[in-house]
């Protein structure tokens, strides 16, 4: 008899490479991504309680604050019955619609701007502007930016999650009668929730910053249009690098801020628990009305 061969020791070192090799590159990405966030902590701390004090940039805070809550609100509200629709209803042209979507995605934000000043500057707008509703060169257009920048982003972010809803859970729940907005509202939306928040906390996140769409619709003005990223763009314009790097240290403070709130609300409550629980309740009367049906 042949003696069997023996295994090639090689291999195990071949399998360590791999992992060692990813480790080295996810080196390389820290030291890339924290040299910028350093970058602008070297650079803004020593101007930072000069930047908090100034009218403007306290200004520019304020209106980046505002318009990014109430832009992240209107998607909020505006991608949970769309993403629903997309996800669990068939429509014709459901397809081109997806299509829509990833096309506004993969749009440049200044491209999205541009559009909605041409609407805006329509025969439309201006009839909006004559009834007391401008848009161009206001703030309202800032919140207009934001939406057209966000939208798509917030509705594909819904749409994966309620795809992910196990079907099976919607049906026991519609076995027992429960129409679609009870399904949507009592299991859908619960099961969810992590997702939700998350979809908010970076829709918010990403208003806050949004710079290209709203440089093409209003503009940015001193004191009227400007936002914190406008607030940069302008004392980088005119060579004020200090305070540039100060309220660029605001956004970061933000942003780390947003972070430190998403991870919070991203706890399981009672809310995500009730999906599970009900679940169960639906499989358990199923069961039992299957032991019934084989009774008789």
């Amino acid at each position: 008899m042949s003696a069997a061969p023996k295994p090639k020791r090689h291999r195990g070192r071949k399998r360590n490479i791999f992992p060692a090799l990813c480790m080295l590159v996810t080196g390389m990405v820290l030291l890339l991504i924290g040299s910028a966030i350093f970058a602008i902590v070297a650079g803004g701390i020593s101007h930072f309680g000069e930047a908090i004090s100034s009218e403007e940039v306290l200004f520019s805070l304020r209106m980046s604050v505002t318009t990014s809550s109430i832009s992240t609100v209107i998607c909020l509200l505006l991608s949970l019955p769309t993403a629903y629709a997309l996800s669990h209803v068939a429509f014709p042209g459901k397809r081109l619609a997806e299509i829509l979507m990833e096309l506004t995605l993969s749009l440049p934000y200044i491209l999205l701007g541009f559009a909605l000043l041409l609407i805006f500057s329509s025969p439309l707008g201006k009839a909006l502007k004559e009834a007391g509703f401008a848009v161009v060169f206001s703030p309202a257009g800032i919140v207009f930016a934001q939406m057209i920048v966000n939208l798509p982003f917030a509705i594909r972010m819904m749409r994966t999650a309620f795809a992910g809803v196990n079907p099976r859970v919607e049906f026991v729940a519609q076995t027992l009668g429960a129409m679609p907005w009870d399904v949507f509202r009592t299991i859908i939306v619960p099961m969810c929730r992590n997702q939700i928040i998350g979809a908010f906390v970076l829709t918010w996140a990403r208003g806050m910053g949004e710079f290209g769409a709203t440089l093409m619709l209003v503009g940015v003005t001193r004191m009227k249009t400007e936002t914190l990223p406008g607030s940069i763009y302008l004392s980088i314009s005119t060579g004020n690098t200090e305070t540039a790097m100060a309220t660029a240290m605001i956004m970061l403070l933000v942003s780390a801020f947003t972070l430190v709130v998403a991870n919070v609300l991203d706890r399981p409550t009672g809310a995500s628990r009730v999906g599970r629980a009900g679940k169960g309740l639906g499989l358990r009367r199923m069961g039992k009305c299957g032991e019934c049906e084989g009774k008789r």
